[in-house]
Order: C-alpha cells, then structure tokens, then sequence
C-alpha cells in the first residue's frame, strides 16, 4: 500500500478535479504492475496497473489507495477491467465518499467473488487528497496560506520593500505550491504593492487560476496578471457596481464574479469559495496579503499554513505582520495548530501546520 501511495503522489498538480490515487499488482508478493491517476479522461490507477501487469494479474492481488469506481462517467467502472483481469483479491485504503461510489465498489467486487480488505493504511490514503476529502464534506476548496517572513514576523519592511524577502530556494518552492493547486488567491492590496505575475515559472507544472480579491475593481490594466492572461486565466471577484470598469477587465481577458458585500463591505469569502470549489478549484494557495489571510482565518476557512521564515530582522513601527486582528483577545482563544514540520529550504527556514478543525466553516 505505501508504494501505491508513493505511486499517487505522481498526479499532484495534474489530477485536478479528481483524486490521486495509486495501485500496484501483486503476484506472489511481488509488484508486477503499477499504475496511478494522471489526468481527467485517463485511465484510473487500477485500470493503469491492471494494463502494466498484463497476463500477471490473473489470479493477483490488485492493492489500491481508493475504492474502484463502479459508475460510468469519463472512464468505464474500474471494477469491471479488475474483475475481467481475473483478479482475486483487491486490497483498498479507504472508501471513496463520493456518492456515486461510496460502497458500490467494494459491494461490486464481492458480488463477482472478489475478496476484498479495506482500510489497510487509511490515514495516509486520505492525507492523499485533502482537498477533494473537504470539498465532498464541505463543498469547500482546501485553503493552504502561505507567506515569507522575517525572523519577526514583517513581511515588508516599513517602506514597504518585500521582494527578495524569501531566498531563492524558497521562491522554487513557492513556485512548486503554485503548481500544485487549481487557484492562487490575493488581494488588490499586494497587487498594487508588489504587481505579483502568479504564474509558475520556476518549477515545472501549469499555472492555477489566479483570483483577485478586488471589492473596487482597482486592477490596473498594466498590471502584470493582466499582461498575462494569455498565459493563465484571471479571475477578478468585486462587490463593485460599476459596469464600465467591469467590461474593462473582460476586454482585457478577465473574468469578473461581482458579488453583494458581506457586512465590512467586502467580497463575502464563504460565496467565493463555494463557487470556486464548485467549478472545480478544489485547493486554494492564498499568498496574501496580510488582510486576505486573516479573513480566512477569522472565517475559518483555511485548513493549513506555511510559512517561510528569512534569517532577517527588519523592525519598524509600522512594518506589515502576515496577520492582523484575529478577533482572539486572550491565549485561551487562540487558534491551535497541529504539530509543525520544519525543514531548511535554502537560507531560509520553512514551517508548516494543520489548523486543528473548531467547528464549522463560516458561510
């Protein structure tokens, strides 16, 4: 089951809006055939496996991350190529909770007497694909937050100077995150303050959809999201009425989702994000700035943290935190993390966390 799941991790940044998921033959305890989920349309792992194995799947073990398919949708039901491969025995990590497959695979195979075991490594099949996990909960994308500090916690100095703040190293990285979501969240403020492109250019992988949180639609048409549209799509999220500055934008290769503000007057996150993950932008990257991430925070929609810490000191009276007012007035109520992982990318130190879930996200 770890090799499936080693074998999985190959689709991330390429799956989207499906899930990872990997497999392997077994014959006589040996692998024979492996295979794992590369794009929409394609094969499904087991099917990819069962191909790889060929003739050596009659009478094998089929070991899988998620439960086989047992509906049509772009792709034939994976349990009818694993019951034709003449397998004997399928080995499954978890339970897929799509409606469409929750159960029916498992109770598939063993109507074709297929014996099956499920549940063998389930923790770490479903930190898998946390994302799809929450949006079949939720109907929510997963929201990761990224930001590149200073040993105390600026991230500009007081003149507002915040390129080259993370080192060259942790920009690769940054680029690679990029690369594995469907959308990169910020707000106009860092727009306007850094004229951020969003794009991946330092990792290999597609670029996500860029969404701009804009309540007043100030995008400058110079601005450099705008002089790339043609290389990643551009979505601009207001409250704004104004229709001329609206159709602007559209001239200009944007799309625009107008909204009613939410009681501070801004682009309500909850209705974003729904419509976000529900036309298929399941993982989020916000990279700020400071007022985006503490909205998510406060709204309880982020669901991870990382943070680039530079061997830096920058001070000032005035220089930005990657945070603002969280609404939490004492430690009593301060948000818990799970347990943090660190490790050196380049000069800099990168650090990251699960938010320990508290109830409901905000709608």
């Amino acid at each position: 089951m770890r090799e499936a799941i080693r074998i999985a991790c190959r689709g991330v940044g390429t799956t989207h809006p499906n899930p990872r998921v990997g497999a392997v033959v077994l014959r006589e305890g040996r692998i024979v055939g492996s295979g794992y989920h590369v794009r929409p349309g394609e094969a499904h792992a087991e099917v990819a496996a069962l191909v790889s194995a060929g003739e050596r799947a009659r009478g094998a073990v089929l070991v899988t991350t998620l439960e086989p398919c047992a509906h049509h949708g772009r792709t034939p039901p994976c349990v009818d190529a694993i019951a034709a491969a003449g397998i004997r025995r399928v080995v499954i990590g978890m339970r897929d909770p799509n409606p469409a497959v929750d159960g029916r695979g498992v109770q598939a195979l063993r109507s074709t007497g297929i014996d099956v075991a499920e549940g063998v490594c389930e923790g770490e099949c479903r930190a898998l694909n946390p994302a799809y996990l929450k949006f079949l909960a939720a109907g929510l994308p997963w929201i990761l937050l990224k930001s590149m500090v200073s040993l105390d916690g600026r991230v500009a100095s007081e003149s507002g100077d915040s390129r080259g703040l993370g080192g060259a190293a942790e920009q690769r990285l940054c680029h690679r995150l990029r690369a594995e979501h469907d959308a990169v969240l910020v707000g106009i403020g860092t727009v306007l303050a850094d004229d951020p492109e969003l794009t991946v250019r330092m990792a290999r992988g597609r670029s996500p959809l860029r969404v701009v949180l804009d309540s007043r639609l100030r995008l400058p048409a110079a601005s450099r999201l705008v002089q790339t549209t043609a290389k990643a799509p551009l979505l601009v999220a207001t409250v704004s009425s104004d229709r001329a500055a609206e159709e602007r934008l559209s001239s200009w290769g944007a799309r625009v989702w107008r909204f009613e503000p939410d009681a501070e007057g801004r682009v309500p996150l909850g209705r974003l994000l729904r419509r976000l993950a529900s036309e298929g932008a399941l993982s989020v990257l916000a990279e700020g700035g400071p007022t985006v991430h503490s909205a998510l925070l406060r709204g309880r929609f982020a669901d991870r943290v990382a943070v680039g810490v530079a061997p830096i000191l920058l001070g000032g009276a005035t220089a930005p935190t990657w945070t603002r007012d969280l609404g939490r007035a004492t430690l009593a109520e301060a948000i818990e993390l799970g347990p943090l992982t660190t490790r050196k990318v380049g000069r800099d130190l990168w650090i990251e966390a699960d938010l320990v879930p508290a109830g409901a996200p905000g709608v």
